[in-house]
């Protein structure tokens, strides 16, 4: 393995956000000479599944028919490889890959249910058995397909990041101080019930503001960098977060 891959490997099993350059997991997906590609896929993968299941049933297909085709479009990406023909300068890597499953659903599903009839082939293994039941609970508005993938998608990147934030205070033994003070990234500042953490925590309240402060700073640079994951440069990163939360804001 050449040290450049070797490097690359380790920031992408500890979680941390690549050094080189925006699109950087997406760029190392579609490089299948390189021994981070398939774990730079899998991230992808894992990250997009729920909105692309999620679009699909939206379209009106049965539950069982949405994880068929939910699983079979993550396995022809990963074998066709249709990530190295994403291009960084046409858009959001979420919108390349909501065109691709729509190319898909429109063309290939004939393929799909003949390859089910042929028998299934090894993919990248998802809790598709959980899909549904989330699916029912999150489903409201009267949006479109496309403002529902998007509203997972915004969902999901948010619970990436508070994932990653809770893994690293559980780490540092400060799991029980993360949990008290999560809900604060919510909501204005001066409505945070501060005094009632004090006294749970045993802090002051000079001192909870101050693990407060930090969080939200530690949450949107987190954001930041997980969003920089795919898009092309610095000025777009914030483009990206303002559209985030505009969609989260649509009823």
């Amino acid at each position: 393995m050449a040290e450049s891959d070797s490097s690359t490997l380790g920031e992408v099993r500890r979680g941390q956000v690549f050094v080189t350059t925006h699109w950087s997991v997406v760029l190392t997906a579609g490089r299948n000479d390189s021994p981070s590609a398939q774990i730079a896929l899998e991230r992808l993968c894992r990250l997009y599944w729920y909105p692309i299941y999620y679009f699909i049933r939206r379209q009106g297909r049965a539950t069982h028919d949405a994880q068929d085709l939910t699983q079979e479009f993550f396995a022809r990406l990963l074998e066709r490889n249709w990530i190295a023909k994403a291009d960084q300068s046409r858009g959001r890597f979420r919108s390349f890959l909501l065109m691709v499953l729509k190319r898909f659903l429109a063309v290939e599903w004939h393929k799909a249910t003949a390859q089910k009839r042929a028998g299934t082939r090894p993919g990248l293994a998802l809790p598709l058995e959980l899909a549904e039941t989330r699916y029912i609970q999150e489903q409201a508005g009267s949006g479109t397909p496309e403002q529902a993938f998007e509203r997972q998608w915004a969902l999901t990147l948010l619970e990436t990041v508070l994932r990653g934030l809770r893994e690293d205070y559980e780490q540092n033994g400060q799991g029980r101080l993360f949990e008290a003070i999560k809900p604060c990234l919510l909501g204005a500042r001066e409505g945070q019930p501060y005094a009632a953490l004090s006294a749970n925590l045993g802090m002051s309240e000079g001192a909870i503001k101050v693990a407060v402060h930090r969080l939200r700073g530690r949450y949107r640079e987190r954001l930041k960098a997980e969003i920089a994951h795919t898009v092309e440069s610095s000025a777009e990163v914030e483009d990206e977060m303002r559209h985030l939360f505009r969609v989260l804001s649509r009823q």
